[in-house]
């Protein structure tokens, strides 16, 4: 079993950025990933500092591969059922990570409302799902057969703020600039981006210049 800190280099720098840019100020405040995997994001978030976090996974194989990286706090179960488990307005942040595109729309909507619910004022939900804006979308969208539907910052903004949250942020998943090969793939993104996004202005007028063009996004609903 691959150690966290032998995670393919591109994964880990992903999984830190999201932590250092888009996690809670406070380090203490409860936060749960749902539908976590073998928990690489809970491992590099207590290590950079966050002391209540967990998470939970419909897989057992997941959970079993978590006790064998020696990463605790995570149980199987699904998303669903373990946020109705929280008492209402207790965490600080609640993760999911290609969690939503596996759902039906009415499955989500019934997620949407659980997450606001055990959120605290102020809280926050952070979300990595498909991008239907994306060139190549395809490739995530259909790339999985459990796949049920994607997103575009639109749609996702659309559907959180009727559901009563009050503020929806979306991101481009791009690559991290550190190492040089990362600097090399960022370099190369901000350079490939720029035709698709001339295509887009051309056809659709200025409005298209805030475009995320990633083939995920990352999205962040506050309470």
């Amino acid at each position: 079993m691959t150690a966290p800190e032998q995670a393919p280099a591109g994964l880990r720098e992903m999984l830190r950025h999201v932590i250092a840019t888009h996690f809670p100020a406070d380090r203490t405040g409860p936060i749960i990933d749902i539908g976590c995997g073998m928990g690489l994001l809970i491992h590099f978030a207590r290590q950079a500092g966050f002391t209540d976090v967990r998470g939970v996974d419909i897989s057992p194989q997941m959970v079993q591969s978590a006790g064998r990286l020696g990463i605790d706090g995570i149980e199987q179960g699904d998303a669903l059922g373990a946020l109705q488990a929280l008492a209402s307005g207790s965490h600080a942040a609640v993760v999911s990570f290609d969690v939503l595109e596996h759902m039906t729309r009415d499955e989500m909507i019934v997620l949407i409302d659980e997450v606001r619910r055990v959120l605290r004022p102020g809280g926050r939900w952070i979300i990595h799902t498909v991008n239907a804006e994306a060139p190549f979308f395809g490739r995530v969208r259909f790339g999985d057969l459990t796949h049920e539907q994607a997103f575009t910052q639109a749609s996702l903004q659309q559907i959180l703020l009727a559901s009563d949250y009050s503020g929806v942020s979306c991101y481009e998943d791009t690559p991290v600039p550190g190492r040089p090969a990362a600097s090399l793939r960022w370099l190369m993104w901000k350079i490939a981006r720029l035709p698709a996004l001339f295509w887009l202005i051309a056809e659709s007028g200025p409005a298209a210049r805030n475009a995320i063009l990633s083939q995920n996004l990352l999205a962040v609903a506050i309470k």
